[in-house]
Order: C-alpha cells, then sequence, then structure tokens
C-alpha cells in the first residue's frame, strides 16, 4: 500500500519533471515539489506504480512511462508535457540502475555494464538535450542526482560508481555549456531509506545503523528533497556547476577498524 497524501500547495505556475519517481527518492521529490506548487510530471518504467502514484497525489501530478536511455522515448515524452502543460522549468534526473548485488569484475557482462551506464549517465545526458531549449526559455534549473559512491566504493560496484562520477563530470560540463539561463547542480545521497513506509515498519533499522551516522540517524527522502527542491529555487541563484552531499557526514568520517 502507498502511503501518499494529496500535498497540493499553492500553484505556483512552475512545471517540472521528474524521472525514476514512481517510488523511493525520486517519488519523495516530486511529493515535496508539489507541496510547494508545482506542477510535476513522474516518469519511469513501471507504469502500474507510477499510475498508482500519480492518483493518490492528485491533480498536481500525472504520469509517463519513458525509459531514459531511449532517445526516442525521451524526445516524446518531453513532447508531450510541453503539449500538456506549454513549459518547462525544471529537469530533476533521478532515475538510475542501482543493482544490490555487487558483480565481480571477472563476472561482469559487458551488456550489464553499458545498460548502467545507458540509463544512469546517457540518460540525464539525453534528457538534458531536449528540455533545454524549453528550460532556457524559463531560466530553469537542472538537478541530477548522483551518489556518494562516485567518490567512495564497495568491492564490485564498477558500473554504478563509474555512471556516477561520470554524472558529477556530466553535471559541472552542463553547467558551463547552459548556463547563464539554465543551471545544474547534483546532489548526491548517502545511505537514504527509501522503502515504503510499511516495510520500514517491518523491518526498522538498528541503533546502530543510525547512531554510526555523524547526524546521528540514517537519511530519509524528505532530506534529500528538500535539498533539491532548494536548488531548484530562485534562493539558489547564484550555484551552479555544484555537488551537494547528503549523508548524515559519513563521507567525513574517518574510519579504522579495530
Amino acid at each position: 500500500m502507498i502511503e501518499l497524501s494529496s500535498q497540493q500547495g499553492s500553484a505556483n505556475g512552475r512545471v517540472a519533471l521528474v524521472t525514476g519517481a514512481a517510488r523511493g527518492i525520486g517519488l519523495g521529490i516530486a511529493a515535496w515539489l508539489i507541496s510547494e506548487g508545482w506542477q510535476v510530471v513522474l516518469t519511469d518504467l513501471d507504469r502500474a506504480r507510477g499510475a498508482k502514484v500519480v492518483e493518490v497525489m492528485g491533480e498536481s501530478a500525472c504520469f509517463i512511462a519513458m525509459d531514459v536511455s531511449d532517445e526516442k522515448q525521451v524526445a516524446q515524452g518531453v513532447a508531450q508535457v510541453l503539449g500538456q502543460f506549454g513549459r518547462l522549468d525544471a529537469l530533476v534526473c533521478n532515475a538510475a540502475v542501482a543493482d544490490p548485488r555487487n558483480i565481480t569484475l571477472e563476472s561482469l557482462d559487458l551488456a550489464y555494464w553499458n545498460r548502467v551506464l545507458a540509463v544512469n549517465l546517457s540518460g540525464p545526458m539525453l534528457l538534458a538535450k531536449h528540455c533545454a531549449p524549453y528550460l532556457r526559455a524559463h531560466g530553469g534549473a537542472i538537478v541530477n542526482l548522483a551518489s556518494t559512491r562516485a567518490g567512495q566504493s564497495e568491492p564490485d560496484t564498477e558500473a554504478y560508481a563509474a555512471s556516477k562520477g561520470g554524472l558529477l563530470a556530466l553535471t559541472h560540463a552542463l553547467a558551463i555549456s547552459l548556463g547563464p539561463e539554465i543551471r545544474v547542480n547534483a546532489v548526491s545521497p548517502g545511505w537514504i531509506d527509501a522503502r515504503d513506509p510499511a516495510a520500514r515498519r517491518a523491518q526498522p533499522l538498528s541503533d546502530l545503523d543510525h547512531a554510526q551516522h555523524p547526524a546521528g540517524r540514517v537519511g530519509t527522502v524528505e532530506d534529500v528533497a528538500a535539498m533539491v527542491a532548494w536548488l531548484l529555487s530562485k534562493n539558489a541563484g547564484f550555484v551552479t556547476g555544484q555537488e551537494f552531499v547528503v549523508d548524515g557526514g559519513m563521507t567525513k568520517k574517518m574510519i579504522y577498524q579495530e
């Protein structure tokens, strides 16, 4: 059961496109923006889940099925947004392949590597390419969802780490190419408990999970959504080409095994 409420804010006339938004961090970002008055277009591969989510979220949300690695689908989706709303003010690139199963380098299939990079890195490039003319018309902004894995790794995560490292480089390249009309930034989450509420209640995180973070807890989707919303706002008008780490301080913690 999806535990969402219809979060209608005062309409601000702005339209945002959020990818990978049927669940987790993407869904949290969409809900936050709606609470601030945005009209949000959610995209995802999961048609059934996407349709159910926007039904709960109300009139300020609509859904488009999209594989972000397919340029034809990206172009059609962006055209649909413009046809329906006549404008686009923000792009949030959250869709990603984030397989929890680590694959050893010796077992890494080239097709899997290519799929991860196609979704996680080529997808944001394609979306920026097709959204740029419309974002430029309204002084819009792009936020790419990267990861702390771009700067540190567990074993056997080559594809994911490479894709997110590339996304950080793409972010500052886009900021230079598209500025000053379009600002482009990246948010790199650490450990975010992005599970549905029922799953969080059924298997709550341990005290140790929370205590190891300098901030005293594991992150929530709202922590990420608040940062994204700020970066899309006029208050961040002097901020572009930057990475913002939302990880409870973990990447600044010196850890040695005793």
